[in-house]
């Protein structure tokens, strides 16, 4: 565990704290939400304006479930719970697929089906979002719904071996997609966050599973490093970003801590820190191969984000952590909001904000205030 936290990053988080709740939360209140479909918007300009919408995503929808049910009960935040309650509705009456079962992954501008199959990345924010909001406010249809999320994940998606495929048709026939890291890291999230609410056997087994099946398949066995694709799949590479996530997820729970998948990330963690991140900087990189090199040097706030909540659970990390706080302030948050994506030279190279971006910065500042005691 950390060293006891430093007094000096306190109004740093306070800072970010100020800037997240008086400026970008109110955008998805006000600009980035459509009261007509009562779904946000994808994304917003530099200036507040949404971008002409040509989808709406049930996961974005998710996301924004989240940020809203995670302010339940918060000082200052009365307008949570109703927006959640409308996020919840919208969840069901847009992207549910009443023949089929699950949630369609888009709709279009006039809120008809637009993407009709069906993503395991959705269905884990579903499980994520429901889970969380069904804490606070212990609805029995919350629950129902994350119940329902949990059954077609366990009987449509999974493939046997603890693995889960990522695309499927919308009548779940299969599309070959096969397993990919990403969806199932979300998923395991959102196992977890059904285990912090509730005694769940089945589900507890599930993520064990799944946390055997990621370290059989998808972790490189010289740096413990996680992949994006299976295990000897043309064109692999790694995200440090993600060996974050992970780590924060395995370490922060008793369950998986000590497992043979949390020793890899553990050994990632560092790998990851010492070839994607830069030093003076704190700069995130966006792809790796596995010998370090840098195949896409975009810097992502998500990564960013999920760096400085790993921080939190690494020992004697104070310095890092402070470095990290600072350079998310400086280089990421402005008094518009926040700059998407930045260049390898650091250059801001995504101006619009999605309405998926809130999620990671919820998560990451619920670890700092946890680690600030």
């Amino acid at each position: 565990m950390p060293i006891a936290p430093s007094s000096a990053l306190k109004p740093q988080l306070t800072a970010v704290l100020t800037h997240f709740n008086d400026l970008i939360v109110p955008l998805w209140q006000g600009p980035g939400w459509n009261a007509d479909l009562a779904l946000p918007y994808e994304a917003l300009d530099a200036d507040h304006r949404p971008l002409p919408p040509q989808r709406y995503r049930a996961m974005a929808c998710a996301r924004q479930l989240y940020l809203f049910a995670s302010l339940i009960g918060e000082p200052g935040a009365a307008f949570a719970e109703e927006r959640a309650a409308a996020l919840f509705r919208s969840l069901q009456r847009h992207f549910h697929d009443a023949e089929h079962g699950g949630w369609f992954y888009s709709i279009d501008a006039h809120g008809k089906p637009l993407d009709k199959r069906k993503d395991l990345y959705t269905h884990a924010f579903i499980i994520f979002a429901c889970a969380h909001y069904w804490a606070k406010v212990r609805e029995s249809l919350v629950e129902s719904v994350l119940d329902a999320a949990l059954e077609v994940v366990a009987e449509r998606f999974a493939t046997g071996d603890g693995l889960y495929e990522a695309v499927l048709e919308r009548n779940w026939s299969s599309l070959k997609s096969g397993p990919l890291q990403n969806p199932l890291m979300h998923l395991a999230e959102g196992f977890l966050a059904t285990l912090a609410v509730r005694e769940d056997a089945i589900t507890q087994d599930a993520l064990l599973d799944l946390a055997n099946a990621m370290q059989k398949r998808f972790i490189d066995r010289q740096h413990g490093v996680m992949m994006e694709k299976p295990l000897g799949a043309v064109d692999n590479w790694f995200e440090p970003g993600h060996q974050f996530e992970w780590f924060f997820l395995l370490e922060s729970s008793d369950l998986l801590r000590g497992t043979p998948l949390h020793t890899s990330l553990n050994k990632a963690f560092a790998y990851a820190e010492q070839k994607g991140v830069d030093n003076l900087t704190g700069a995130v990189s966006g792809m790796l191969a596995l010998d370090g090199t840098v195949r896409d040097g975009t810097q992502r706030i998500w990564a960013q984000a999920e760096y400085l909540r790993a921080l939190t659970l690494r020992p004697n990390s104070n310095a890092v952590l402070q470095r990290q706080l600072l350079a998310l302030q400086q280089r990421f948050l402005h008094d518009k909001g926040w700059n998407e994506c930045l260049d390898a030279k650091g250059q801001v190279s995504r101006r619009d904000m999605p309405s998926t971006t809130p999620y990671h910065l919820a998560t990451c500042y619920r670890g700092l205030v946890e680690y600030l005691g």
